[in-house]
């Protein structure tokens, strides 16, 4: 059997001029990471990324576990999170007012608990082909076709290492949710209730091989769940 180890990203940047770059908390959870399975004798055969910076700088702390030390991972655009931005802006012009949200709102929402909240209410939408962008809207991706890149990334990785291969992959959580619907068959509402669930720097694991797949392991954080390092985890 082959397998896929997927990490979510370290914390990126939320709040700040670009979400898209890991926080120096960020940072560390990795680095832990990268020495916890360094301890542990673990080594990976391949290592595939996104191409958001959050993503690669995740990589490149992880990239020294593959064989054949590689310096940098492979990457692949379609293992990119799905673009928030244009989800919200289409979600606050079109739908907020009809769903109560009567505070006016600066862009982008600072706060984590607001944000989460018309995050939620805007996925919900998403999800049910609600969402309509207009011409200004731009990179807004549809529901279906973020998930049918998702798939077949993933089936093109599978199908390409085989025999035994360890494979890991670092990318986000909306991928990772979206790699266990692919195994686990659950509705699209479940894609994006996983995804809330998803912690930084956390491990998914998914067997692969004659005809089979199969999720061994979710949202694991072996690194951090030990005295002194429970405050680094985060969910955002």
């Amino acid at each position: 059997m082959s397998e896929l180890i997927l990490v979510r990203h370290g914390q990126a940047s939320f709040g700040k001029a670009s979400y898209d770059k890991l926080s120096d908390k960020g940072v560390e959870q990795v680095k832990i990471l990268a020495r916890h399975w360094d301890d542990m004798g673990e080594q990976f055969d391949h290592a595939y990324s996104g191409t958001l910076l959050r993503q690669k700088e995740t990589a490149n702390e992880l990239v020294s576990l593959v064989k054949g030390t590689p310096t940098v991972s492979i990457e692949n655009p379609a293992l990119n999170e799905y673009n928030g931005d244009p989800l919200m802006r289409v979600y606050l012009r079109d739908h907020a007012a009809d769903d109560g949200f009567d505070t006016p709102f600066s862009w982008p929402i600072k706060d984590e608990r607001l944000f989460q909240t018309v995050f939620e209410a805007a996925c919900a939408k998403w999800i049910l082909g609600e969402l309509k962008p207009g011409s200004e809207d731009a990179h807004f991706e549809y529901w279906e076709n973020f998930q049918h890149r998702v798939y077949t990334a993933i089936d093109e990785i599978m199908a390409r290492h085989r025999n035994g291969s360890r494979v890991l992959i670092s990318t986000s959580g909306g991928v990772i949710a979206m790699v266990l619907q692919r195994v686990l068959q659950f509705p699209d509402q479940a894609v994006i209730t996983t995804n809330w669930m998803v912690r930084n720097s956390s491990v998914s694991r998914v067997k692969y091989g004659h005809g089979k797949v199969s999720l061994t392991q979710f949202n694991s954080l072996p690194h951090l769940e030990r005295p002194g390092l429970q405050e680094m985890i985060t969910y955002r």
